[in-house]
C-alpha cells in the first residue's frame, strides 16, 4: 500500500526530507516504523515517538491505511 510519511525535527535530519511516499506492507504503525528506522538510521525507538495518521494521533498497534498520510513526531525542547 502506498503511503506519505512526514518527519519531524531530529527524524526529518536522519532521513534528508521533511516527507516522502513510501510502499508499505507493515502490519502496524511500529512495523512501518522499524522498516524506515532500518532504512533511515533513526536512533530514536518507537517508545519516545508520538505517532499521527491523517491529522490525528494513532496507536502503534493500529494497522496502516493506504494512502494515509502518517506522521512521526518525536521529543522536541522549547527555548
Amino acid at each position: 500500500m502506498s503511503l506519505t510519511v512526514l518527519y519531524f525535527a531530529s527524524l526529518r535530519d536522519a532521513a534528508g526530507v521533511a516527507s516522502e511516499s513510501v510502499d508499505a506492507d507493515n502490519a502496524d504503525l511500529r512495523g512501518l516504523y522499524e522498516t524506515l528506522r532500518e532504512r533511515h538510521g533513526f536512533a530514536l525507538p518507537a517508545e519516545r515517538l508520538r505517532v499521527a495518521v491523517d491529522g490525528a494521533f494513532a496507536r502503534w498497534d493500529d494497522a496502516p491505511r493506504a494512502g494515509s498520510e502518517v506522521a512521526f513526531i518525536p521529543p522536541v525542547s522549547g527555548g
